[in-house]
This record gives structure tokens, sequence and C-alpha cells, in this order.
């Protein structure tokens, strides 16, 4: 407050806060005039989409120039300050009105009707639709004036097609073809007007539900009522307005609001009806500073409108007749006035005395008494500073921000106040607001051969929880030493490893997994030991049991499990299978015909057979000799460590 924007305009006072921007009154001291600041929201200077809005909300109301619409005078930036000036109308808007007295008469309806119906022809005949057409951007200016504002979501006709996230418009006051298709032409303003129309007849819009998709689907299947259900009085001429106004199919509506107004000026000749004129006025002094502090700050305006004299809007205003003066005598009427003077005297004196007293009374009451005092507002849940601060701001109050962790309340958001909501103050107190800075942040060291007793005693120092479902791998390290840990952000599923340390946040939560110790060793074991070794240690063992040869483990005896623990974790309760020793594969016996006695015998013995023969053989050279047979035969299959080959041998030396 107070400000000078672009070394012109100086602030004044907060008139309207909206979802995109804040209305100052402000002065501008180059041409020495009130004017409207709009200024948009800080958060959305960065936002190219919204500052593309904000210009052309400039450029469309700017390119206007009708007694029914607000004029737009400037718009620029000044730092991170985006604004428009617009004309400053005193007064309050149609909704104010409609609040107040829930419907208008008949001739207040025309009245504001044919305001509005001027202001967008001229809109729709250069080429832009509104938008958002509703009672809160109708403006009712004190003396009598009635202007349509707030172009904000004007555009071109030529581009009348919007996507689902540009339907910003009024949910009750919104377009069938807005709800279906999200298209958009001057008929769709024209529908806005029907329904504002009902409500200034009627009292209260024709749809109502507790979510807006219900609203949005009656607009989209219903057709809008008669408003002469709800008041009698409303004429058939009105009726039919809005009924043509309202239809589902954008084709069956007057093409434009020139079309409407024709029609409404025809209702009127019929029914004898002439809009309201607005009275005489005067430019308001451009820097009247008796509504503001002699310190230069910026006075807080009402923060609710005077709404006893908003029907004086549209009242007509009578003539005011003299009272009659009976005839006297010169002397008469002397003596009568004398008498007069010194009465109006005595009282003037008590009226002084009194007026001084209560003057007095009502300067320490609302200076430095009771009536002076504020009360610290309560605030929701999600309330950030900014938002209190700017609530504070509004009684007078000043703020002061600190911080703290807290594991419920979100970053950002409010903890507590200090002194708290319902405490009385006197403006320009000061109000400690605590926010939160969410969870406290940890550092988790390496938990690596702790035991599971020893991380949750670790985990609880940090305020992070450690999940009962502990996994469990069977691992070379002691059982019951933590193998594994992962934490898993608070809200969130997913989760990161910790088990060398790790940064966190209290809140958070840990899953761990430590070891059941060495799967079990089945070396040696026959397969009914080695299934009972490994069932011990929680493993289960499969039924069926897989058998091979081994050339160097004996029959019956366990060659190993599948699968490899030394390839594949594994954990208590997975399954397993073992294979059996069926001893050395069996091989053919070697054809050893036509060898020597001694060729025969290195032959056989090479294949792991022993071999026996007629010791008397032996007394012969090795040259003398040869086999003639074997018993086994040649290419019969024997396990050669269990198999003894007989050889028959012949002399083919001299006898």
């Amino acid at each position: 407050m107070g400000r000078l924007v672009d070394s012109r305009y100086r602030v004044r006072g907060r008139i309207a806060r909206g979802g995109m921007a804040t209305v100052y009154l402000a002065t501008d001291l180059r041409l020495e005039r009130r004017v409207a600041l709009k200024v948009m929201h800080h958060h959305l200077s960065d936002d190219d989409r919204f500052q593309t809005r904000f210009i052309q909300e400039a450029r469309a109301a700017a390119g206007l120039s009708d007694p029914n619409v607000v004029s737009v005078f400037d718009q620029g930036q000044d730092g991170d300050i985006a604004y428009l000036v617009m004309e400053h109308l005193p007064g309050v808007t149609l909704r104010d009105l409609l609040t107040e007295q829930k419907r208008l008469s008949i001739e207040q309806a025309i009245t504001v009707m044919h305001a509005v119906l001027a202001g967008l022809a001229s809109a729709h005949r250069a080429g832009f639709i509104h938008r958002d057409v509703k009672p809160e951007n109708v403006l009712l200016a004190e003396d009598g004036r009635i202007k349509i504002g707030d172009f904000g979501l004007a555009r071109a006709t030529s581009a009348n097609t919007a996507s689902g996230q540009q339907l910003l418009g009024t949910i009750a006051y919104l377009a069938p073809e807005l709800v279906t298709q999200g298209t958009a032409d001057a008929r769709t303003d024209i529908y806005a007007l029907g329904i504002m129309l009902y409500e200034m007849l009627a009292g209260e819009q024709p749809y109502r539900g507790e979510q807006p998709m219900q609203i949005a689907y009656q607009h989209a299947t219903e057709q809008v009522p008669r408003p002469s259900i709800k008041n009698p009085a409303v004429p058939e001429q009105l009726d039919e307005l809005v009924l043509w106004s309202t239809e589902r199919e954008p084709d069956e509506r007057p093409a434009d609001a020139q079309a409407m107004l024709d029609r409404l000026r025809e209702i009127e000749r019929d029914l004898g009806i002439s809009p309201l004129p607005p009275r005489a006025h005067a430019a308001s002094p451009a820097m009247d500073d008796g509504d503001f502090d002699g310190d230069g700050e910026t006075a807080l305006l009402p923060p609710s409108l005077d709404l006893e004299g908003a029907t004086s809007v549209l009242a007509g205003t009578g003539p005011i007749t003299s009272a009659q003066v009976s005839p006297h005598s010169n002397a008469e009427r002397l003596r009568v006035k004398t008498r007069r003077r010194h009465a109006r005297g005595w009282w003037t004196a008590i009226i002084v005395i009194l007026l001084a007293i209560a003057a007095g009374g009502t300067g320490w009451w609302f200076g430095s008494g009771p009536g002076s005092m504020v009360t610290v507002p309560e605030f929701a849940a999600d309330t950030t500073f900014e938002q209190a601060a700017a609530e504070l701001s509004g009684i007078e109050v000043d703020a002061v921000e600190q911080t703290e962790n807290d594991l419920e309340v979100p970053a950002g958001q409010i903890i507590s106040t200090d002194p708290e909501s319902g405490t009385r103050l006197y403006p320009g107190d000061t109000v400690t607001i605590t926010t939160s800075l969410g969870p406290a942040p940890v550092t988790m060291s390496s938990m690596r051969d702790m035991t599971r007793e020893q991380v949750e005693d670790y985990a609880a120092d940090a305020v992070i929880t450690v999940s009962d479902d502990v996994g469990e791998r069977f691992d070379p390290r002691e059982a019951g030493t933590i193998i594994g840990a992962r934490i898993i952000p608070a809200g969130s599923d997913e989760g990161y490893g910790c088990l060398d340390g790790c940064g966190a946040h209290q809140g958070d939560s840990m899953t761990i997994t430590v070891s059941a110790g060495p799967v079990p060793d089945i070396a040696d074991l026959s397969v009914g030991e080695a299934r009972e070794r490994l069932e011990g240690a929680g493993l289960h063992v499969a039924e069926s049991v897989e058998k091979e040869y081994s050339a160097s483990i004996p029959e019956g005896i366990t060659i190993r499990m599948t699968p490899n623990p030394e390839e594949t974790e594994l954990s208590p309760g997975d399954e397993v299978a073992l294979v059996e020793s069926l001893g050395p594969p069996p091989v053919p016996v070697p054809s050893v015909e036509g060898m020597t006695r001694d060729e025969a015998v290195a032959a056989l013995e090479a294949e792991g057979f022993s071999v026996t023969y007629n010791g008397l053989w032996n007394a012969w050279p090795d040259d003398w000799t040869t086999v003639t047979g074997s018993d086994p035969e040649a290419g019969t299959e024997l396990v050669p460590s269990e198999t003894e080959i007989t050889i028959y041998i012949d002399n083919t030396g001299p006898v």
C-alpha cells in the first residue's frame, strides 16, 4: 500500500482480490484522476500463458469504446508487477444487489439487461466474446451508470474453439456447447445473459447441485424454465426472451448481443417501460487524501460493502417539495424569528457539548479503547504465510514468520500463531506465524554388520519407523546380521537402498533384510541326510530327486542342490531340488582282438578296467602273443571300476 507503480500510479487501497489478480484504488499522478489498478498475482507473473491473457484483456477492453464497458486506460510492467489501469467506478456489483434484494423489479432487470446488452453488442461487433458474463462482472455505479467489465477471458470470435483446460467461465452460466464440445462464440455470451436475466427475475439460478458436474450436466440436458414459475409478475415477453437466449442449440439463440438488444427494445415498447437513466455525475477528485492515513499509508477500505443504498443505484428520485408558510405580519414574523434564534442558540450549545462528549468518547473507544481492537482470525489448515499475512494486513496487523520442522504439517503451511486465533489485538500489533519446513532431514550411517535390534534403536533415534515385515536371506554372514536396508519416503511407495548410509527425513519408514546364515553344506551326504539338513534350515526340498553319473562321487551320495546357492540368493521357504549320484558312468569294453598281450592289457586299463589272463603266457615274449577275444565281449557297457576283463591269448611265435 502506498507504493508508486511505474513512477505514475500511487496505490491507495485494495478494492478486490480474485484468482488471477488484485484490484487496487490508485491515483494517476500524471492526469490527476482516480483509477482502478489491476495487478497480476506475483506467482503468475512468470507464467507466459497468464501474461498473454493479461495483456489480451487490456487489448480486448481498450479496443472497445462504449459507455457500458469499463474503460482500460493503460497496461504495463513495472519490475515483477504486471498491471492494467482501468476506469474507477465507485458502487456495487450486480451480485451485491442480488444478494441484498434477492430479485429485481421488472424495471430494474430491464435497465441492467439493456446496459449490459449494449456493452456486449459493441464487443461482438469488434470481434470479441466476453466468455465470463455473470453478475460479479456487472458494475453498478453510484450515479446509476451500468457497465460490464473483466474481459480477462475475452477472445477473438474467429478463434472460437477452446480446450477443456481453457473452460474458465463460471459453471452456473456455462453454455451447453462449452460442456459438450468446448466451443464458444458470441452465442455463448447470449446463453450466460439469459441465465443472468432469469436470476434477476426469479431470484435464483435455474440449476443447482452439490457438485459442479451436476450443474454442468443440467446445462447440457435440460431446458431453462420460465422465470414466471418462480415470479408470477414476470410478463410473458420476458419469459420468451429468457427461453430464446437459453436454447441448448446455439443456432436457435440470438446471433449476438445486438439481436437480443433489438428484441429487448421491442419488449420495452410493448410493456411501456424505459430503462432508468443514470443521474448526472461529476468526476471524483483525483487526489483527495481524506480517505487515507496522514502518514501516507493507505487507509483500508471497509471490509464489506454498504448495501443499504445498493438499491438506490437503480431507484428513481422524486422531486422535493417545500412546505407552504402561512402569511403573518412583519412584526409577528420578527418576534417569532427572534424567539427561534434564542431557542436555536441554547439548543446549539447543548448539541455542541453533547457532540464534544460523544466525539471524545468515540475517539477514545475507537482510538485506544476496546473498539480499536481486532481479532486474530482462524486460518485454514492449508493456509500459507503469504495468505495469512495478507489477511492480517486487511485488519492492520503485522505478520512475522518463523519456521520449524513438523512431521504432520506439509512444508509451507501454518502450524500455529502467537497469539492464538481469537485473541484481540490493537492495529499495529504483530502476530508471529509459525510455518512448517516439513519433516527434518537426517543422515543415516552404514548399518552393515549391525543386528536387527541395533538397527531398530538407531532408526528410532532418527524418528524413522522400521517395518515389522523383516526380510531374511541365506548369507555367509552370521544369522541375524543386517544385510539389506531400504528407506521408503513418507507418502511414497518407492524406496532406495540405505545399507551403506543415506539421507532421509524424519517420518520415513525403513525395511530391513537379515542374514539367515549360510546355506547348509550337503557334501558327502546321502539324499536323505541332505534333505533333513536343508529342511531343518527352512528350505523346502522337492520330493522328486534327479540322478546322474559321477566319476568322483559314489552312488547314493548327493552331488549338488539346485538352484546353486553360490549363484542364486535363497531365503527360508524357497524350494530346492537334490541331485543324487549313480556312481561312475558305464563305458563300452574296447575291442582288443588281434593285439599283443601287453597292448590289450594297456588298452583295457586305460579305460579303467582291471585285466586278467592265464599267467603261463607271461613266459612268452609279447611279440609271440596274439589276443583272440575277451570276456565280457567288446562293446559291452560296464562300469570300469567295478569290472574285470579276461582276455584270451594264442601263440604266434615258434613253438
